[in-house]
């Protein structure tokens, strides 16, 4: 994956680290830790702009999670609720956590947007709430850049500051991805069986 991603970072230049850093955050096929430190190390070996690719990095995300806020935004909260009531349980999700959700980020809208795009896992999620809960676009999108600002900025800065020491530290990216993904999918599971086992308890009459 490593190989594959500098290539299209060294092919593609800025306009690559975009297409990447979009494509993270419509159906993330690879994480922003791998993106961004290549696009970074890249930079600090003169073959592209480091501001390029930072702000290439920043409007793809913005982008990505505009997707995902928007269309949730229109299709609505209670039509999303009436497709979890049906197929939820296939996602270990309940209405309850569409509502919770909701809640949260009409309560904590601009700080949880702005500190949850520094969350595996939770970085493009908080969109879709965000668009059910009506955010206003104006603290959405405000929120959403200032975030992923700093996150890619702080991964590009990595890469930029590994220069020849970035192979030092390229075998351990293989084996970190493979934990996060089995962490993900550990709390998927663990989220699951929660669900389950509130479902089955009974209700009050």
């Amino acid at each position: 994956m490593i190989d594959w991603v500098t290539d299209i970072v060294a092919a593609g230049g800025s306009l690559g680290v975009f297409a990447l850093m979009l494509a993270e955050n419509l159906f993330p096929p690879i994480p922003s830790e791998v993106i961004m430190p290549l696009a970074g190390f890249a930079a600090a070996a003169g073959r592209m702009s480091f501001t390029g690719i930072l702000l290439a990095g920043i409007i793809g995300t913005l982008l990505g999670n505009g997707v995902w806020y928007e269309a949730s935004r229109a299709y609505g909260s209670e039509a999303v609720k009436r497709v979890v009531d049906r197929h939820g349980r296939w996602f270990a999700i309940a209405r309850e956590d569409v509502e919770e959700a909701e809640a949260m980020l009409r309560k904590h809208g601009a700080i949880a947007l702005f500190f949850g795009r520094m969350l595996p896992g939770v970085r493009t999620l908080i969109s879709v709430p965000a668009g059910l809960a009506r955010v206003s676009r104006p603290v959405f999108y405000t929120a959403t850049m200032a975030g992923s600002a700093v996150w890619v900025g702080a991964l590009a800065v990595a890469g930029l500051l590994l220069r020849e020491n970035y192979t030092l530290v390229e075998g351990a990216l293989e084996p970190l991805g493979i934990a996060a993904m089995a962490g993900f999918v550990g709390l998927y599971l663990w989220h699951l069986w929660r669900t389950r086992r509130r479902n089955r308890r009974p209700t009050n009459s």
